[in-house]
Order: C-alpha cells, then sequence, then structure tokens
C-alpha cells in the first residue's frame, strides 16, 4: 500500500562515457534502450509502480538533460525532472532531494535509487525497500542497500556488515564501514568471508535524518539544502539553485555521510542487480550465439568469437577475431578488447581535447 509520505529520487545525471558512440553528452545511456526495450531511466521508474507514484518520484539530472530526461519519462510531473546547474557529485544531489521532499511533506522519507541498474524481480526489490523505509521512518537509521556478492567484483564499493538487527524476511545488519574498490586478492577476501555485501549506491532515509547528518559531518551541502528550502516550487528555484550549487565542492555521499555516521544499518538484497556500466556488461541480458557472440542490431560474424556488436541500419561484419566490443554508430565506430572497455571512457577524453570531435561526443 502505498504511503503518502514515501517518495523516490533517482540520480540521472551521469554521461555514460563507457557507452560511446551510441552514449553522448546530448543523449547519454540513461535515455537510451540498452536493455531491456526502454530507456533505463524509464525502466527506473517503472519499478516503482504499485509502491510510489510518478508524482511522488523525483528525477535528479544535469540541466542540459532535463528535457531528454522529461521524454524519457512523461508520466512525471515536470517539476519532478530537476536539473542540476554543475556536477557536485552525489551529497549536493541527495540534499537537494532531502530539500525538495521536506518542503513538500515536512516528514518525508525518500530512497535514492540510480538510473543504470537492472533488477529482478521487481516484486522482491518493492519488498526490500518497503522493509528499508520502515526502518529509517521509525528511527533515525540511515539504511543502505547492500547486495550479496555473486563474484569478487574489484568494480564496486563493499559494506562490512556486523551484528545481525533483523532477521526475518529481509536481514538488517549494522554497518561497521564502507570500504573504496578492493583488488583482486581484497576483493575475494571480502566474498569469502561472508559478511561483506556490494554497496549498491541505494539508500532510504528521512529527509529530516539525512539533513541532520549533513549538518554535522558536511555543513556546506547541509546550508545549500537549507537555504534552498524555502523556494522549492517557487520561481525562485533555479536561480537560487545555481548559486548555491556555485558555492560548493565535490563530494560523494559515502565520504561525506556514510563513512563517518554511526547510524547507517544494511538490508541485504537478494534480487538479481546488475550494474551496466561498460559494453561488455550487456552479455548478461541478450542472448549470445553457439560461439559466445552478442550480436545487437544488424551484425554477422566468420570464426569469431566471445565478441559484442552493436550495430544499427547496416550491417558490422566480423572475420576470425574474438573478445571484442564493435559498436557502430551513426556518426563514429568503436573498436576494443573487452579487457579494455572500461578504457573507452579514457578514449572519449582524448577526444575531448580535439574540437574537430566535438558533435559526436
Amino acid at each position: 500500500m502505498e504511503k503518502i509520505n514515501r517518495y523516490a529520487m533517482i540520480m540521472a545525471g551521469g554521461r555514460g562515457e563507457r557507452f560511446w558512440p551510441l552514449s553522448t553528452a546530448a543523449r547519454p545511456k540513461q535515455v537510451l534502450s540498452l536493455v531491456g526495450g526502454r530507456p533505463m531511466l524509464a525502466q527506473a521508474v517503472d519499478r516503482l509502480k504499485g509502491f510510489i507514484p510518478p508524482e511522488r518520484i523525483l528525477i535528479i539530472t544535469s540541466a542540459a538533460l532535463v528535457d531528454v530526461s522529461r521524454e524519457a519519462v512523461p508520466e512525471l510531473p515536470a517539476a519532478n525532472v530537476i536539473g542540476e546547474p554543475c556536477g557536485r557529485d552525489t551529497a549536493a544531489a541527495c540534499a537537494l532531494g532531502a530539500a525538495v521532499v521536506r518542503a513538500r511533506c515536512p516528514e518525508g522519507a525518500f530512497c535514492i535509487l540510480t538510473a543504470d541498474h537492472v533488477i529482478k524481480p521487481i516484486a522482491r526489490f518493492q519488498q526490500i525497500l518497503e522493509h528499508g523505509f520502515s526502518v529509517a521512518e521509525r528511527g533515525d537509521s540511515l539504511v543502505t542497500i547492500g547486495i550479496k556478492p555473486v563474484f569478487p567484483s574489484t568494480g564496486f564499493g563493499y559494506i562490512d556488515c556486523g551484528e545481525v538487527l533483523e532477521d526475518g524476511d529481509v536481514r538488517v545488519y549494522k554497518a561497521r564501514r564502507f570500504v573504496e574498490k578492493p583488488d583482486a586478492r581484497t576483493a575475494e577476501n571480502y566474498v569469502q568471508s561472508g559478511h561483506y555485501l556490494w554497496n549498491s549506491g541505494m539508500f532510504i532515509w528521512k529527509a529530516g535524518t539525512l539533513l541532520a547528518a549533513l549538518r554535522q559531518y558536511e555543513k556546506p551541502v547541509y546550508d545549500m539544502a537549507i537555504a534552498m528550502l524555502p523556494v522549492v516550487d517557487t520561481p525562485a528555484f533555479e536561480s537560487n539553485l545555481t548559486s548555491e550549487y556555485n558555492r560548493l565542492g565535490r563530494i560523494s555521499i559515502d565520504y561525506a555521510v556514510m563513512e563517518k555516521a554511526p547510524n547507517i544499518v544494511t538490508a541485504a538484497g537478494d534480487f538479481e542487480w546488475y550494474d551496466v556500466g561498460s559494453w561488455p556488461a550487456l552479455e548478461d541480458h541478450f542472448e549470445k550465439d553457439a560461439a559466445g557472440n552478442v550480436i545487437i542490431g544488424d551484425g554477422a560474424v566468420l570464426d569469431s568469437s566471445g565478441n559484442v556488436v552493436v550495430s544499427g541500419n547496416r550491417v558490422t561484419a566480423l572475420i576470425g577475431v574474438k573478445d571484442l566490443v564493435v559498436v557502430h554508430a551513426e556518426k563514429a565506430t568503436l573498436i576494443c578488447p573487452k579487457s579494455r572497455a572500461q578504457d573507452v571512457k579514457q578514449m572519449v577524453q582524448q577526444l575531448a581535447r580535439d574540437a574537430r570531435y566535438a558533435d559526436i561526443l
């Protein structure tokens, strides 16, 4: 049953550079239909159906992406898609969400979700969200959702889980500490220990609880949120946001609060969770041919194996190659080993230094 004091905030400000050349600054990955047949942002909203209605779902994105984000989720009120004038990392975004929620509902609680995850089954996801809200609402806990690791990932942060606080349908732990992305041996040790969870970047808290933590640990971000409270849903909102953001430095919510606060608990998420972070991640979501190739669009392979091919409006043919990413977009083509897919972002940065390539980025 919907609770009228519950909100959701979806962070959708990333540029998705690792999905270039399909993902560009003007149309980043969250508004593309990379998996699931709908924009990833729209899928994030779809996962909340029956749990939180569109009028209480906020999108925090960059000012340049407000229009394309509204196109992706037309069921949301236009005022709920909020553009940051400049990137100040996740602490500022979370604080801004707290200000909007607090202004609209003084006792409101909200969850932080992201626009680049694939999650299923939705029913279990919502069940864990429901439990996380109940934990956050009955006390002053900052709740995070941790994911049981299925392999020793070096690409995710981890949560060191301590005492089991609840052990019913949803297990809840006291969070001992947050740890950064580990090396391979450390990640293996974390998984084998059984008391570490992946840090999913999903959080649940009362707006007031988050603001109290920011007041103690990251006062400039707190001051921004308090300054924005009286102008939420007024014509002064955008101009005030610009002046407030210009005073801030960049800091993540993990550094600002989660690595410092003592009142953090973790709800264990046992649903399937995929962070779609680079081209090889698509292998988890599309059928492979007999040689292990994933072909999306018009592609053909001969004596080739283990490749990811993305090609629209023309045929891309591969002969005698293996373990490549090949992406053919309208204005650019990418070819790289799957093992180097994380370096696509570096290539985008290199191209950005040459004005000739401005229109393909």
